[in-house]
């Protein structure tokens, strides 16, 4: 789909500079900077209560930032509500996927094009899901709670498709699942990627992710720790990005 295809440039498309977050009193992300260039895949790698998915929310609108700034096309979008960030072209598909259960694939499928900018374009969006996920068409009438977990990941994915993203933020999408099912949403990644859409991904699988990403940042307590073209990363940096050791 070429209305997706991007020039990669030296602008940043999406930009994080020194923002704190906090749930309550609770301090969740310390002075956290980082940026994605149109058309690249970036990995934000992280051991459990990292930050990372507190990140990933703060981009969509979730959380705001207590300070700092969030920017996305040049726009600071920090104070944006989620619904607002959907429509400029930001979508997340989370953890634990958060599908509607009771209702049919289809359906999921179609909630994920409720904002202006997706609407007049469902049905050529649908397609392209369907491209990507031809077990969904065969399912699409069947209620979503009846998909395997891998299925019910690609539905997940699917619906951020339809929001028509020029930024997807992936948060562990390959948890819990088994490596042959992980390995064909990886390729979707990459194919998704290959339309011009720019990826985030957040993983814990530290070896994954370096393999699928061009650059990499190391979240640790809230805070990068490190920030490196993924192939350039040796395992000592990480264990000592992870661990301090």
């Amino acid at each position: 789909m070429e209305k997706h295809k991007q020039k990669m440039s030296g602008d940043a498309l999406l930009k994080i500079s020194n923002v704190d977050a906090f749930y309550g009193t609770f301090q969740a992300l310390w002075g956290v900077s980082l940026e994605v260039k149109p058309g690249e895949i970036v990995a934000l790698i992280g051991s459990n209560a990292s930050g990372k998915s507190t990140l990933i929310n703060t981009i969509s609108g979730f959380i705001h930032p207590a300070r700092g700034a969030v920017e996305f096309n040049g726009l600071d979008i920090s104070m944006l509500d989620p619904f607002q960030i959907v429509t400029l072209g930001i979508s997340q598909v989370p953890e634990g996927r958060r599908i509607f259960p009771e209702m049919t694939v289809s359906d999921n499928l179609v909630l994920g094009s409720y904002n202006r900018k997706a609407r007049s374009d469902k049905e050529l969006n649908l397609k392209r899901v369907y491209e990507h996920f031809p077990i969904l068409e065969q399912r699409k009438n069947q209620l979503a709670k009846t998909l395997s977990g891998g299925e019910q990941q690609m539905l997940a994915i699917g619906r951020g498709l339809m929001s028509d993203p020029t930024l997807m933020l992936f948060d562990e999408i390959s948890l819990g699942l088994a490596p042959k099912v992980t390995d064909e949403l990886y390729k979707a990644v990459r194919e998704i990627r290959a339309e011009g859409i720019t990826i985030l991904l957040v993983e814990q699988n530290v070896r994954r992710s370096l393999k699928e990403a061009d650059r990499a940042y190391i979240i640790k307590a809230g805070r990068i720790a490190l920030g490196k073209n993924a192939a350039e990363l040796r395992e000592e940096e990480i264990k000592q990005a992870y661990f301090g050791i």
